[in-house]
């Protein structure tokens, strides 16, 4: 695909990666925006729970190993809270100016911990988001699935509240994340156990593929 095709069909496009802890979201993401860049697209990247000042706030709350009380209807409200915002503040504005906006999770991660593995209920994490912004689904979420151990081998030796779930509950996880890929238009599905520049040469054939 030519440059100024990929440009012209990626103007205005949100791109969510994402899952389970430790399968290199947040790398490939960048890596990803630095590749749209390079071929012309007006990119931006924000991280979700965060980047406004509400958001990094309750980020803060919801990340603190400190807080294992919370409930998961109270994660959920939280998520969707600091979601909500970002939507607002940032993405859409993004969006209005014919940027395409590439995000490490979004409402496919409140789907597949809370709503999954936390038992919140799938469909109702999707009701609260569409009750509560215009656009709950990106026009592509890549899942990048990777077994337990090799992502846990990845993550920092001081896990947050969410990351230092036990094991089981990370295994659903996982298994919520495969359910989403299976029944939601507009995802796919990517083998994340590979090295770093492995999985981002499958990102962007996903992408071209797509788009």
């Amino acid at each position: 695909m030519s440059n100024g095709n990929l440009k012209n069909k990626l103007q205005g496009k949100f791109i969510v990666l994402d899952g389970p802890d430790g399968c290199g979201k947040t790398t490939q993401a960048k890596l990803l925006a630095e590749w749209l860049e390079r071929q012309g697209v007006a990119t931006e990247t924000f991280r979700d729970p965060g980047d406004t000042a509400i958001g990094e706030k309750i980020r803060q709350i919801l990340l603190n190993p400190e807080h294992i009380a919370m409930s998961t209807a109270t994660e959920v409200l939280l998520y969707m809270a600091a979601r909500v915002q970002l939507w607002q503040e940032k993405i859409t504005p993004a969006l209005a100016q014919k940027k395409c906006v590439v995000l490490d999770r979004w409402l496919s991660s409140t789907c597949a911990y809370q709503g999954h593995a936390g038992g919140f209920g799938i469909n109702q994490v999707i009701k609260l988001a569409a009750d509560s912004f215009g656009k709950p689904w990106p026009d592509l979420t890549i899942i990048l699935d990777v077994d337990l151990e090799a992502g846990a081998n990845r993550l920092s030796a001081q896990p947050d509240r969410m990351e230092a779930k036990p094991h089981q509950y990370h295994q659903k996880v996982r298994d919520g994340f495969l359910k989403l890929a299976g029944r939601q238009e507009n995802f796919q599905l990517v083998d994340a156990t590979g090295g770093i520049e492995t999985v981002h040469k499958k990102i962007i054939e996903v992408v071209e593929k797509v788009f």
